[in-house]
């Protein structure tokens, strides 16, 4: 019987590329046509009811179940007119994927009537079993209570999918009693708590200012897979990555794939995925090649945080679901090759004015210069102070693979700021008699405006090493996984911006309060939070070797691992921030970090087993039918009076294999042994880095090792996994 690794290459000559034709007409012309927007909702909602959605979406002021009645009945009008027959709430559970329930508009009356209905009710709540999502504890299996509650800043949609279209309503998940069971819950608090204290430190420059906005820009890189090889690889459909594989003779080093010309195939999803999107409201702007063969971007234009999120994992279920059509795997894991790049999701965040001014851009006077300045060092104060808490943001089981190789950055968490602005952190931090006084304000209008050039963009280097960095108005955090929820990096990221800058504003009202000029205040507060946060600031190379040992003797932690990287979310320090704004309590943070370790735990386990699987069907199968031809040869040879010369490589190459089928076999056998000793750890904690340090550190890489060993050196045509130079070149 043919392998499902030959019936896939066979099939791959009769793949048919089908490229979508050009829009009629332009982008513009599509774009958001699936999206419950602004003109849409002026089109079928009363002055009313806009009026109030509107009020919401703004200003968070609380509809009336009078208004969400009319906003609904206008909703479920314009669906029902573009073919829609069933709503869902749309949320994004613990899981890491999104989650819905479909309803029908239908329904019958008591008269036996039918009709089609959608009221208030139905668009502002639902209950989904709160038990059945990851809950940390929260809720037992016999509480299955919980809500999914309409957020209205985010707008609603339509999916198509095949013949089908549904309106999905956005929003967050909470259990029966009030705890956040979701992503976008935390999120929106924390958005919130970063309003109120950036207005407040705005204020200082520009009393005009009312809202301050969280912008998010991701880029979402991805592998694409043929589907046939795909699913004859047990670990890519398990795991969604490769747990082995033998290096290609080709990879990376010729540089030709990052930038080169879109393969056809890929080009074809691409452009089907595209218009998906721009129907969804999604502002998708660049595609390319990156520098890994089989391996692509995509990147949008900047939104608010919290649309940008949305879209962020409404794309990627969009990408899943067209890739089928293309008979393509989409793979999102960090790091599904190994000896490649891996995937990153770069998340660039900046804060924006109801004024229209990007805090985090410098400006053309003097005052709005300062303004910049007091963010800028706010940010770097920030991710200084709460580093620990960045880093379990971005951790999990499919980034520990990532972070630190080919051109992803390390665990060790460090701001990278460039020459310009390092100069100015400089000029702050040694002012003459480290005081600033009335004579000093010339800093203000002078130094800083000459060392500012208005528009960063093209004076700040991109140091594709560092996990957080500056480039030019914005600062990208490239730590971020390409299968993560942008909702945990944002949510910790606003977080500590909030704290920080409620910090900020405590500490200059105080020297104000003690007679200091206000612009003084603002000076002498500045350069104390460059010198406090400074040893954060790193300008050379992440991957040295040199760096490791510097940051050690910095004192800034290198946690490689997320068991023990997660720590961060329950220290007291931590604990204590997140409390006192609002964005978690205790009962809820502890939850996370028990969800978040039982996660880790479940993933690694799959892949031992999986790594267990493959090894004892697969991959020793293969290695002994093709010991046993090597030794029938030899046999052969011996009993036809050939002398032992004639065979000596035979005989070597068949030592080899026999060597390497033994240590597999013994590592797979300890290894199941491991997994029953963790399975017996109560503390979730201890199991997380039982399976992290006994059992993955301990068996994976050595059993991975003889296996491509054995790739190398059995016979080609009996080898059943796909390998690394057909998944990553045949398309």
């Amino acid at each position: 019987m043919q392998s499902l690794r030959f019936t896939a290459l066979e099939g791959l000559t009769g793949v048919d590329v089908k490229i979508k034709p050009e829009l009629n007409g332009k982008i513009t012309d599509v774009f958001g046509s699936n999206v419950f927007s602004g003109r849409t909702m002026r089109e079928h909602l009363s002055d009313e009811a806009y009026k109030s959605l509107m009020n919401s979406i703004k200003a968070g002021t609380k509809i009336e179940r009078k208004m969400a009645e009319q906003i609904s009945s206008g909703m479920k009008s314009w669906a029902m007119k573009k073919g829609v027959t069933h709503y869902t709430h749309w949320f994004q559970p613990l899981t890491g994927t999104t989650a819905e329930k479909h309803d029908s508009f239908f329904t019958l009356k008591s008269d036996g009537t039918s009709i089609e209905t959608f009221d208030g009710d139905a668009l502002v709540q639902q209950e989904p079993d709160a038990s059945s999502f990851p809950n940390g504890g929260i809720r037992a299996t016999f509480e299955a209570r919980g809500y999914t509650a309409w957020d209205p800043s985010s707008p609603a949609f339509i999916i198509e999918q095949g013949a089908g279209k549904t309106l999905c309503i956005p929003t967050i998940f909470v259990a029966y009693t009030g705890e956040s069971l979701d992503y976008k819950a935390p999120l929106l608090k924390a958005l919130a708590a970063l309003d109120k204290s950036a207005v407040d430190v705005c204020n200082y420059f520009d009393k005009n200012v009312s809202k301050v906005t969280a912008t998010l820009g991701w880029e979402q890189e991805y592998f694409l897979v043929d589907e046939g090889l795909a699913n004859a690889r047990p670990d890519l459909v398990m795991c969604g990555r490769t747990v082995v594989g033998h290096a290609p003779a080709k990879g990376q080093q010729l540089e030709d794939h990052y930038f080169g010309a879109i393969p056809e195939r890929a080009y074809a999803f691409m452009r089907d995925f595209e218009e998906e999107s721009y129907k969804l409201g999604i502002p998708l702007r660049t595609r390319h090649n990156e520098v890994a063969p089989a391996q692509f971007e995509c990147a949008p234009i900047f939104e608010e945080v919290n649309i940008a999120v949305d879209h962020n994992s409404l794309l990627m279920d969009v990408m899943a679901k067209v890739g089928k059509r293309h008979k393509l795997r989409v793979l999102l894991h960090e790091k599904p090759f190994a000896g490649i790049n891996g995937s990153g999701k770069h998340n660039n965040w900046s804060l924006a004015t109801d004024t229209g001014v990007n805090l985090l851009a410098p400006g053309k006077t003097p005052k709005t210069n300062l303004m910049f300045l007091t963010f800028f060092v706010n940010t770097i104060k920030a991710v200084h102070d709460y580093n620990d808490l960045m880093r379990a943001a971005i951790a999990s089981p499919s980034n520990d693979f990532r972070l630190g190789a080919n051109e992803a950055p390390p665990a060790i968490i460090s701001v990278f700021v460039g020459k310009y602005l390092a100069e100015v952190l400089e000029a702050v931090k040694t002012r003459v008699n480290n005081k600033f006084d009335e004579q000093d304000e010339a800093i203000l209008k002078l130094d800083l405006h000459r060392h500012i050039p208005e528009l960063l963009l093209d004076n700040t280097d991109r140091n594709r090493t560092s996990p957080f960095a500056f480039t030019g108005n914005k600062f990208e955090f490239r730590a971020v996984g390409s299968s993560a929820n942008c909702a945990s990096a944002m949510t910790v990221m606003n977080t500590i911006m909030a704290k920080t800058l409620a910090n900020f504003k405590t500490e200059v009202d105080g020297l104000i309060e003690k007679g200091e000029k206000k612009e003084i205040a603002i000076m002498q507060t500045l350069r104390k939070y460059i010198v406090d946060s400074e040893k954060i600031l790193f300008e050379g190379d992440g991957y040295s070797d040199e760096w490791a040992a510097e940051a050690e003797k910095r004192g800034l932690p290198n946690v490689k691992t997320t068991p023990r990287a997660l720590d961060a979310y329950v220290t007291e320090k931590n604990t204590k921030l997140f409390i006192e704004t609002g964005v978690y309590n205790e009962k809820e943070l502890h939850a996370r970090y028990e969800i978040l370790l039982e996660d880790y735990v479940k993933k690694v386990q799959i892949e031992a087993r999986v790594i267990g699987d493959l090894a004892t069907n697969t991959i020793l199968p293969c290695a002994i039918s093709y010991l046993n031809t090597l030794l029938s040869n030899i046999n052969g040879m011996k009993t036809a009076g050939f002398p032992e010369s004639a065979y000596k490589a035979q005989k070597q190459i068949a030592e080899k294999i026999s060597e390497h089928i033994n240590v597999i076999s013994e590592n797979v056998q300890a290894m199941i042994e491991a997994r029953k000793v963790a399975n017996k750890l109560s503390d979730s904690r201890e199991k997380a880095i039982d399976y992290c340090e006994k059992i993955k550190e301990a068996y994976f890489d050595t059993i991975r090792y003889h296996a491509d060993k054995l790739e190398f050196l059995v016979d080609d045509k009996i080898w059943a996994l796909p390998k690394y130079r057909e998944l990553l070149f045949l398309r």
